[in-house]
């Protein structure tokens, strides 16, 4: 990618540019929800029980039609856009991650405002509290549903490929993120959907059981084989800051 300039028509492009249009239609998703409670702010620990604990819970969604980046939100376009700093190239592909949930909503308004966009959230610091103006044609985080719809991209498996041909994870990752847009995109054109880092999207995971847990999705770098996938889903506080969890954008119109 190249790199932007202070030119809000110039970046516009860009952003732009990166931006796929996902048509709607519907997704089926599916969780296991626990019968015992137990909150930790480590998400690693936050999925509690055995599986007699657990039950399955299925739903269908209808999703609207959205643009959404091909990529994870860059370290070279999150550090552009917050701080106005142009990084080394040798980092600047790399994913953005030690974000946030709430970092990540206040990229989205940020870009919006550089971009003449209307913001999409009104920012609480209690994260149950913020609101996200779904009229907005700012940018914001996936839906989990979105996310999911996203990612299988019309494929019916847990992945749309072999995951050494679309996925950085524990045995090809050497440990760290890698650069986004290097392995195979899914069918809708997007990249790194699986693996390389998680994603956070907008969803409360279980407000009743989980307070203000959020949702993230598709594994990551430092996860085995079995948690890259399209239907896997972690949650955790939404201060939570990890070198494996970043995020993606998306907006409703052009």
């Amino acid at each position: 990618m190249k790199k932007y300039e202070a030119n809000r028509e110039h970046l516009q492009k860009e952003v732009m540019n990166m931006m796929i249009l996902i048509q709607g239609g519907t997704v089926e998703l599916r969780d296991y929800i626990n019968t015992n409670k137990w909150l930790s702010s480590n998400y690693r620990l936050s999925d509690p029980g055995r599986g007699t604990d657990r039950k399955v819970i299925t739903w269908t969604e209808t999703i609207e039609s959205f643009y959404v980046m091909k990529y994870p939100v860059t370290q070279h376009l999150y550090h552009f856009a917050m701080y106005e700093e142009v990084l080394e190239s040798n980092t600047s592909n790399l994913p953005v991650t030690e974000v946030s949930w709430l970092d990540s909503l206040v990229f989205c308004n940020k870009l919006s405002r550089i971009l003449g966009r209307d913001e999409c959230y009104t920012i609480s610091n209690e994260s149950e509290n913020t609101i996200y103006d779904k009229t907005a044609n700012g940018f914001r985080l996936l839906t989990d549903a979105e996310w999911q719809y996203a990612c299988k991209a019309g494929t019916k498996g847990y992945r749309y490929e072999s995951i050494e041909k679309i996925a950085w994870y524990k045995e090809n990752s050497s440990g760290s993120a890698q650069p986004v847009g290097k392995l195979l995109s899914n069918p809708w054109g997007l990249y790194d959907m699986v693996g390389n880092v998680w994603e956070w999207c907008w969803d409360l995971y279980d407000a009743e059981r989980y307070g203000d847990y959020r949702v993230f999705r598709g594994g990551s770098w430092a996860e085995v084989e079995n948690n890259c996938g399209s239907t896997i889903r972690r949650k955790s506080m939404p201060n939570l800051k990890i070198d494996d969890l970043g995020f993606r954008i998306a907006c409703g119109r052009q």
